[in-house]
């Protein structure tokens, strides 16, 4: 205990002099050095944080985790009063950043989750050894290593799944028309995080992408997806729920769609220089039209993304406003496997806009979960896109046109509740092969019914024919992850989307936009030239 209290105050002094450092190490040349004042007032400060700590860790009522109140608790306080996204990350989610960073993990590829306080298989990953393993969806793990998973969280048992490359993990399952349990022996391997989760051909075409977040691999798998799906007429761009990621690969993705040359984002802050971020490769002239899908969860880097489409007159944003991030965030490691990761500058769109939201006496809670209001009482500032349009900051990238999300009514979320789909397809695929020709008949819905019976899931028959598009359209997509994989179950989900086929409807609106800018901004250069013979 002694030696870990001492670790972790040696780490809370690193972090709080490697936060007064930062400043001065990015700082220009001219900056004043720090007073003889300030350097005895941070020594005050440390010591009166030190007594406080010991005096904590002697006289509380229990024992004192040294890790919980360093980790949980001192710095995160520290950090939070700065901005909501400047953090700590503790070991463990230091190693989780540095996952998702790299697109990548070992393990055995399987997407697993909580489920009647079970935990099971939510589906494999196409390819990888789970996949391979035959091991299906619904499947129910009770033992990783002959140590059983009773009271385990769900992250417990993701992390026994997860070891080095090469090595074995033996895990044993439940499977529904299987009298006993199934074991596995699986070889861990190299497991991908695709960004690019989804792209398909949604008409003649017309392609569709959807984009997760934004990893070292995003840019790759953008320009990957665009070569496969060949010569576009139009694409859906769709930036929902995309929380962000590396600046490096916003600003690569939004290299594909602009033309050489343009600005796609600049960036500084009190100790940074600024930098500007302009597209080096380009379009090479491919215009077709775009529209992008975004929403209240579209964040960070891929709101760089969707404010260079916009700014430019490149594309059409349809959806709700986006989260409003506007910081840039270094990650600086530190001593134990630690990492922190400090607010060093803002970030503008091309036309100038910083699109971070007031953080001001607000809650983290109501800062992240609760907007309700903000956009009438948000400061936005007027700016200007290529083709004159006013766009605005101060609040997240603002839609070019507005569509509701969906919202699920009370029988959609009692069936989803009673993971009715998911359920069903698991109990389908025990006496069922079906192929991609599968189409949800009448036959196939009363299948349905009759599980719902024996399951005691409520319902009329007036709410299924009410709500039968989206009652067959999930049923199908289940069975296709159960059958296919993933990746076809989300194809199924998105061809019935309806913010998607909204999207589709705007393309000959995305193909207006860019042609009316190129014509303003040739007129513009016109009268210049004109102005400059004169």
């Amino acid at each position: 205990m002694a030696g870990s209290s001492r670790r972790s105050l040696v780490l809370v002094v690193l972090v709080l002099l490697g936060c007064g450092f930062l400043g001065v190490l990015f700082a220009q040349k001219n900056a004043p050095e720090p007073s003889a004042d300030s350097d005895s007032e941070v020594r005050d400060s440390l010591k009166q944080f030190t007594q406080v700590y010991q005096m904590v860790e002697q006289n509380y009522a229990e024992p004192v985790s040294a890790d919980k109140a360093i980790y949980n608790g001192a710095i995160p306080g520290m950090l939070h009063l700065l901005d909501p996204h400047s953090t700590f990350f503790d070991p463990k989610s230091y190693a989780l950043l540095r996952e998702d960073q790299r697109g990548k993990y070992y393990g055995v590829g399987m997407q697993v989750g909580p489920r009647n306080n079970k935990v099971i298989v939510i589906a494999p990953f196409v390819g990888s050894p789970a996949y391979r393993a035959d091991i299906r969806p619904g499947d129910i793990i009770i033992a990783v290593d002959g140590k059983p998973t009773d009271n385990l969280s769900t992250t417990d048992v993701a992390d026994m799944l997860k070891g080095p490359k090469g090595t074995q993990v033996k895990i044993s399952m439940l499977r529904e028309g299987s009298d006993k349990a199934l074991d596995f022996a699986l070889i861990r391997d190299e497991i991908p995080r695709f960004s690019v989760d989804l792209h398909f051909m949604l008409r003649p075409g017309i392609g569709y992408m959807h984009v997760s977040s934004f990893s070292e691999t995003t840019e790759h798998e953008v320009g990957e997806a665009l070569d496969q799906m060949g010569d576009l007429k139009g694409l859906i761009l769709d930036l929902r729920q995309n929380p962000g990621g590396l600046l490096n690969e916003g600003v690569g993705v939004a290299d594909k769609f602009l033309r050489k040359g343009q600005l796609i984002v600049s960036h500084h802050g009190r100790s940074s220089p600024e930098k500007r971020y302009f597209a080096t490769h380009g379009n090479n002239g491919k215009d077709y039209p775009l529209v992008v899908l975004v929403n209240r969860g579209t964040a960070s880097a891929a709101e760089i993304v969707s404010g260079a489409i916009q700014d430019h007159d490149r594309g059409l944003i349809a959806g709700e406003t986006t989260f409003g991030k506007g910081l840039v965030q270094t990650v600086y490691p530190l001593t134990e496997n630690t990492g922190l990761a400090l607010t060093t500058a803002k970030y503008y769109t091309p036309s100038g806009r910083l699109i971070q939201r007031d953080y001001s006496n607000v809650s983290l809670y109501d800062y992240y979960y609760n907007r309700e209001g903000e956009e009438n009482n948000a400061n936005h500032e007027v700016k200007l896109t290529d083709g004159g349009r006013t766009v605005y900051g101060g609040g997240g990238i603002n839609p070019d046109v507005k569509i509701p999300p969906q919202k699920s009514n009370k029988f959609e979320e009692q069936l989803l509740q009673h993971y009715a789909f998911f359920n069903f397809s698991k109990h389908y695929m025990v006496n069922h092969h079906p192929t991609k020709a599968l189409e949800v008949d009448d036959a196939l819905l009363q299948e349905f019914r009759k599980f719902m019976d024996e399951e005691k899931i409520p319902y009329t028959e007036a709410e299924l024919l009410e709500n039968s598009d989206w009652v067959r359209a999930s049923i199908k997509s289940e069975i296709f992850v159960a059958a296919f994989g993933q990746e076809e179950g989300l194809k199924v989900r998105a061809e019935a989307d309806q913010e998607i086929l909204k999207g589709l409807e705007l393309l000959p609106q995305a193909r207006a936009l860019t042609d009316n800018a190129r014509k303003v901004i040739a007129e513009r250069s016109a009268a210049s030239a004109a102005s400059v013979a004169r």
